[in-house]
């Protein structure tokens, strides 16, 4: 699934073509793309309207529309979802949405899983987008916050760091490779990390985002950007996927675990659940 990177990528490149553009047709060409709300719905949404500004929260796309107050059609690419402009065949076997403005251009929602979706922001906004925790790239995100958050928790950090509910937006790729970088094992309990290695992990977190922001997110298989391209970052993945192969700091090869249905990368010496500093 598209991370918070990712999305950033997505959003950023689509403003130029997107923003101030009027809506004037959105075709729904899948049922599961709506299946949380009434197509009637999403389509007035924005129908004739023009599209102000498009933001990200957490793994969401915000098209908003000045619609009542703070009114936004939202997209969640899950984890096949595209966005992708220029042109698309209409047969195309994957096109499940498509938006046409009115100076002839389009963009096209391309999703093979058929996971991804449309709603608006208001009543027919799922829980998950309803309950978003803090953006881990905003100023209101602090090492006490976060702290604060893990206080007293018995899961794992990792789990901690994928609970979009507590820190919107993290994924599995960017949580491991945070980890390594403050060298605290993933299953270790959140209440149990001292500050100064929650204030580490809070500084590495926000680094390994910038980023990967910077190189326009990690393609494994199914994220593209916009133009079609794929990100950069997997180039710079330090222990993400990378079983088997040596720690580049120690030499030790890297482990993977299952925890919670998500795969873990980790260094079993430079990560150690008893080490400190």
């Amino acid at each position: 699934m598209p991370e918070l990177p990712e999305v950033e990528t997505i959003v950023r490149s689509l403003r130029p073509f997107v923003e101030g553009q009027t809506v004037k047709r959105l075709e729904l060409l899948h049922p599961r793309i709506y299946r949380h709300s009434n197509p009637d719905v999403l389509r007035n949404a924005v129908e004739g309207r023009e599209i102000e500004r498009l933001t990200r929260r957490g793994k969401y796309i915000l098209f908003h529309t000045g619609k009542g107050r703070g009114g936004a059609l939202v997209a969640h690419l899950r984890m096949s979802g595209r966005l992708l402009i220029g042109e698309v065949p209409d047969d195309h076997p994957h096109l499940r949405a498509r938006f046409q403005f009115d100076d002839g251009n389009r963009l096209h929602f391309i999703d093979a899983r058929t996971f991804g979706t449309l709603f608006t922001n208001g009543s027919d906004a799922p829980d998950g987008f309803r309950t978003l925790g803090v953006e881990p790239l905003s100023s209101s995100f602090t090492a006490r916050r976060m702290a604060a958050l893990f206080h007293g928790r018995r899961a794992g950090v990792k789990v901690l760091l994928l609970r979009q509910d507590l820190i919107a937006g993290i994924g599995n790729i960017y949580a491991s490779e945070a980890l390594w970088l403050a060298r605290i094992h993933p299953l270790t309990p959140g209440g149990q990390p001292a500050f100064a290695e929650i204030k580490r992990l809070h500084r590495e977190l926000r680094r390994v985002l910038r980023r990967a922001i910077e190189q326009m997110g990690t393609t494994f298989s199914d994220y593209r950007r916009p133009d079609g391209e794929p990100g950069e970052f997997g180039n710079e993945l330090l222990v993400y996927g990378r079983a088997g192969q040596p720690c580049p700091r120690c030499n030790t090869s890297i482990e993977r675990v299952f925890h919670h249905g998500r795969s873990s990368f980790f260094c079993p010496h430079c990560q150690h659940p008893a080490s400190r500093g």
